[in-house]
């Protein structure tokens, strides 16, 4: 057996030595490497933070001039149909004026209804404006929607999957164009909330019945039995959708709200109009829009201005 000395020991310490040196190193390296890819993981996180603070905060000052440039516009668009108003109540005046002057001077209404055409023509000018500045940066406006248009309406609806049923009694009158755009929109609104909240395959009733100066116009739909077909549920089963007597209470205490709502009842309102909406429990929803005195009305302060 061999005896070790002093210089095998020391070799063997040296060895062991630049082993946990060589250990050490490596393990340094690595730790070294981790800090540094978690420092540039860091870095890159504080950089898109910053990116996306910078970016939210252009966002922001584009919105606040966005909200500057049409709170601004708006104003405009006040003052001069304030304008505009007061310049078609000199003009009504004068027509009422000229009417009762053609009996007796034919030339003062000659002379009246040249003052009446040239302040119609400059009152007609300052409305132009008003939709050019309104329409600033869209598209050319297309001619606007008629009553007429609603059967095409009705088929679009159709195509996307809503099972429209049109009817109808009574006998039907003119409408101001105002008036039948309001409706119009009442009606598209009404149909693409049943579309969006039934689902394709979901029914809609609309009902239009004239008075002798007003109308009822009413929407209804199935849309929560849709959504229970859908389901592979059946509609008819009061658990399956949901329906509890609960629901009966809410639906007489609580009317649906929302931006839709709310147009649709500015809308409505223009023209003397009273909407209601109400979800219909285990069923849809309804919606009642009734104008009292719509055959007449100016869409501004309910006078009857007869068009005979």
């Amino acid at each position: 057996m061999l005896a070790t000395t002093p210089l095998d020991a020391v070799a063997t310490d040296a060895t062991m030595l630049a082993m946990v040196l060589t250990a050490s190193t490596a393990l340094l390296l690595v730790l070294g490497i981790v800090l540094l890819v978690a420092w540039l993981r860091a870095r890159g996180r504080a950089r898109r933070t910053a990116f996306d603070r910078a970016a939210a905060e252009r966002q922001r000052i584009d919105l606040e001039l966005g909200l500057a440039e049409q709170t601004g516009r708006l104003r405009i668009i006040r003052e001069v149909h304030e304008v505009s108003v007061l310049a078609l109540t000199g003009i009504i005046s004068q027509a009422d004026g000229a009417r009762y002057a053609a009996s007796a001077d034919p030339s003062a209404a000659a002379r009246a209804a040249e003052s009446i055409g040239e302040a119609a023509r400059t009152t007609l000018g300052d409305l132009r404006r008003v939709i050019g500045l309104a329409s600033e940066g869209e598209a050319s406006a297309a001619p606007q929607p008629r009553l007429t248009s609603t059967s095409e309406l009705f088929d679009a609806m159709r195509e996307s999957g809503l099972e429209v049923v049109f009817e109808e009694s009574g006998e039907p009158f003119d409408l101001q164009p105002g008036a039948e755009l309001a409706i119009y929109r009442i009606l598209q609104e009404a149909l693409a909330n049943a579309l969006s909240y039934g689902g394709p395959g979901t029914a809609a009733r609309v009902s239009f019945t004239w008075g002798t100066e007003g109308l009822h116009v009413k929407v209804d739909d199935d849309g929560i039995r849709s959504s229970a077909r859908r389901a592979g549920l059946d509609p008819n089963d009061a658990s399956a959708v949901g329906y509890t007597i609960d629901d009966d209470l809410k639906a007489l205490t609580d009317e649906p709200s929302g931006r839709g709502i709310h147009e649709m009842r500015s809308r409505a309102e223009l023209y003397g109009g009273i909407l209601t909406a109400s979800t219909v429990p285990g069923v849809g929803f309804s919606l009642s829009v009734v104008f009292p005195a719509l055959r007449f009305h100016n869409g501004v302060h309910g006078v009857k201005l007869d068009r005979s």
